[in-house]
């Protein structure tokens, strides 16, 4: 369908803190090393029963408050009652659908001239909407009539979106990578950048800190982000899988800063903020339940359970989202890897709940070649303009879990379906009746020159990092803070997404700086890795490329893998690449190369075969490392880094 292109407004986007509730009783023990109790977990570790799980819903479909009232998908209420222990809003400007609130407000980022592209899926198609020049902007901002899928080519499982005015939050599962629970922005559901993390340091658990013990795959699983108008707060809410218990982050912006509250393990839970500003949260693996929690978010007041499910599904039921449209509760929930399901009540947020039913179950994907299938495990939004989107996610291995969107609807006896193109969910969409937002959200994946005072929020460390052992400003210096001859339990490992369908990284490395014994390079991370770097020994440097650096599925090391080629060097710097083509069907490579000049590349050793297996959950990942074999006390300077997408 072809739009006309429309001008946009300046956004002023009420950026209000995101409020984590810690929820009662959780596995594991909390940092004072209370333990606690698991409320609705699964089994460990099943696929199809309790596996990469998905982030919760937009709760309350997005409240809005003006003074005392709240409104929620339309309906308003003047009873909204403030969060007991918060701050309450003091008149918070209204909006229609999603949540919005004055008071902090943002510009969303730096823009360019409008033709700045910003991370999202590939548009196509002629111009359409336009919007007005953001921060440095000079030129309205345009784009096409078309978006393509996937949404973002990066590994970004669990997903949950929530509307703030008019901007967009997304948050996905990051396991054991720190800082973890990512959020990034969007203006127009398209186009988004990465803002901040959630979680900004795994300290619930010393597993995490890669010190003698490891904690690969567990962390963060499926959690919830939702903003909670009558306080102005964003909440993250998340059960540690295995490890760390249930935690509460919140922040009054999604920059941050976020703070740690202790709280229960909800398994997949969705939050939802209702009319009355009480909140309550859908979750479990098999039997679903639904607990209200305490004024604060904290603790729980009463659950219920709402659903066993059938057998006719195929397999149990998780990844709750919870929403509220109307007067009537919705609870989605999906069969891992097969699709999305849903059922409501119109008798409270407590149930019972009625009409289970499919919503986008096994359904064919027409996207682009090479990016996964079967979408499922999502949420849902509404736009400003009253359009509905659910977006799930295709297992897409080796680049990971990839969001898709599509376009939704509500039947008149208050049913949603999505909008299938011949059948199948489509390859290409309308592009949202929204303003074009790429001016207003930074460039996806800028060159890094480490140049700032924190690291960019695209960038996790492998586990939490020794502090003490890395710095910013000229550069990233990365001392070495492990003695290892194993990569994977190589501390200071610096990651950052593979974009799909297919990139090369690159890192400027000086490395005057190294000592004998010390290996400082970047890999192709994950259960199966490879690596090209530099090895220093009797005074001499070396590039060096290494295969066979694996793990088995209890993620112990096998293998610290074998030098299979190296060439002599000279000077003190080195450009270091891997180029790596993460297509689920045709690709699944990752190819090393080395540059004295930055500019003339020679391949090195042979070429990766990577895992395509779902059981890691977590896609291939740049890894930039650097450790000691001999003795501590080298260090290497990451002069830059840059992805490429090709």
């Amino acid at each position: 369908m072809h739009r006309p292109p429309r001008s946009s407004t300046s956004l002023i986007v009420a950026l209000s803190t995101l409020c984590l509730h810690a929820l009662p009783g959780c596995g594991g023990e909390d940092a004072a090393g209370n333990s606690a109790t698991v409320v609705g977990g699964g089994g460990a570790g099943t696929h199809g029963n309790v596996t990469g799980t998905t982030v919760s819903s937009t709760a309350s479909m997005g409240a809005t408050q003006t003074g005392s009232t709240v409104s929620v998908g339309g309906v308003d209420t003047s009873s909204a009652a403030a969060s007991t222990g918060m701050a309450t809003s003091t008149g918070g400007a209204s909006g229609s659908g999603g949540a919005s609130a004055t008071g902090a407000s943002s510009t969303g980022g730096a823009g360019g001239t409008g033709a700045d592209s910003a991370g999202g899926a590939t548009s196509s198609g002629g111009t359409n909407a336009t919007g007005t020049g953001g921060s440095g902007g000079t030129e309205p901002a345009v784009c096409p009539e078309t978006y393509e899928n996937p949404l973002i080519w990066e590994d970004l499982p669990d997903v949950e979106v929530i509307r703030v005015d008019d901007a967009y939050y997304y948050t996905a599962s990051s396991f054991h990578h720190s800082p973890g629970a990512p959020v990034l922005r969007s203006y127009d559901l398209v186009h988004w950048e990465y803002v901040s993390h959630s979680v900004p340091v795994l300290d619930v658990d010393p597993s995490f800190d890669l010190n003698g013990d490891r904690s690969y795959v567990n962390g963060i699983w499926a959690s919830t982000l939702q903003y909670r108008a009558s306080n102005q707060t964003f909440y993250w809410m998340g059960c540690m899988h295995n490890a760390g218990g249930g935690w509460v982050f919140t922040a009054k912006s999604p920059e941050g800063p976020w703070e740690k509250h202790a709280g229960g393990c909800y398994y997949d839970m969705g939050l939802l903020i209702d009319d009355d500003d009480k909140m309550y949260v859908a979750y479990g693996n098999n039997a679903i339940s639904v607990a209200e929690l305490s004024a604060d978010g904290l603790s729980q007041v009463r659950s219920q359970k709402v659903l066993d499910t059938p057998s006719s599904v195929g397999g149990p039921l998780e990844g709750s989202r919870f929403y509220k449209r109307g007067d009537i509760y919705y609870i989605f929930m999906t069969q891992y890897a097969n699709g999305e399901w849903v059922m409501r009540s119109t008798n409270g947020p407590m149930g019972p709940y009625e009409g289970l039913r499919e919503f986008a179950v096994r359904l064919p994907y027409a996207g682009k070649p090479g990016s996964g299938g079967s979408p499922h495990q999502g949420g849902i939004v509404e736009t400003q303009n009253g359009e509905w989107y659910y977006i799930g996610f295709n297992d897409s291995y080796p680049a990971g879990r990839i969001p898709v969107m599509i376009p939704m609807t509500w039947s008149d006896d208050g049913w949603p379906s999505v909008n299938l193109v011949d059948g199948q969910f489509g390859g290409s969409y309308p592009f949202p009746d929204l303003p074009c937002g790429t001016n207003k959200v930074k460039a996806w994946n800028p060159k890094d020159m480490f140049q700032a005072a924190e690291l960019a929020p695209e960038w996790e460390w492998n586990h939490n990092p020794d502090d003490s052992k890395w710095s910013l400003g000229d550069g990233l210096t990365l001392q070495t803070a492990t003695l290892t001859d194993d990569l994977y339990a190589a501390r200071n490992t610096l990651t950052r997404r593979i974009e799909g369908p297919a990139s090369f990284g690159t890192i400027e490395l000086d490395f005057s700086g190294m000592q004998d014994g010390d290996v400082a390079g970047i890999a192709a991370l994950r259960d199966r890795s490879a690596w090209i770097g530099v090895k220093k020994t009797n005074g001499s440097a070396r590039v060096v490329m290494v295969s066979g650096v694996d793990m088995n599925t209890s993620w112990a090391t096998t293998s610290t893998g074998s030098e299979v080629a190296s060439a002599d060097i000279s000077g003190t710097k080195i450009w270091l690449r891997v180029e790596a083509d993460v297509r689920s069907s045709g690709g699944g490579t990752a190819k090393f190369s080395y540059s004295a000049d930055g500019t003339q590349f020679e391949p090195l050793g042979n070429t990766l075969t990577m895992n395509k297996d779902w059981q890691y959950f977590l896609g291939y990942r740049f890894g930039i490392f650097n450790y000691a074999t001999e003795a501590l006390g080298g260090s290497v300077k990451v002069v830059s880094f840059e992805a490429v997408k090709q």
